[in-house]
């Protein structure tokens, strides 16, 4: 089967990243952290069933806003999403942008999640921590959470965090 579970796509945000964003919500996510933005996302039931052409209809309709995966927790469907990425990544080269409750450390390890990894270009990793909440922060919720440039970690074999 070739659907992924989402919660919602929205587009045109400006939160999920830098510029126009068309952001897919993944359903499901073990991490349940405390202050969720979005609890109703933990529980995968919750979500719809969509297909990825279904999906790449609206991320080339939208032309001018790259993509962002978040959540929930796209890792949780993690071959599903790597599959819709690398149909993002040839189909129309957007950036993409992804949220994580794991840290890029354990993500590079698992080798279904690292193929997750190597289609994406931004990483925000980390469990949204209510105490470390920081209003001042862009693209991220709490002050533990790091945004990585992906293609130029994994070349290197250690994180490279971006600062905004």
């Amino acid at each position: 089967m070739n659907d992924i579970i989402i919660m919602d796509v929205v587009e045109d945000t400006v939160v999920d990243g830098p510029g126009f964003r068309s952001s897919i919500y993944a359903a499901g996510c073990p991490h349940r952290c405390d202050g969720c933005h979005n609890p109703s996302s933990w529980n995968i039931s919750n979500g719809t069933r969509v297909d990825i052409p279904s999906l790449m209809v609206r991320i080339r309709k939208n032309e001018c806003a790259d993509v962002t995966f978040s959540g929930g927790e796209p890792f949780g469907q993690a071959e599903k999403f790597t599959e819709l990425a690398a149909c993002i990544k040839k189909e129309t080269g957007k950036n993409i942008w992804c949220y994580t409750g794991y840290k890029f450390e354990e993500l590079v390890k698992d080798e279904i999640k690292r193929k997750l990894l190597e289609k994406i270009d931004v990483l925000v990793d980390g469990k949204y921590d209510k105490k470390m909440k920081s209003d001042r922060l862009r693209f991220r919720g709490s002050l533990n959470q790091r945004i990585i440039d992906v293609p130029k970690s994994l070349e290197i074999g250690s994180t490279v965090i971006i600062e905004y």
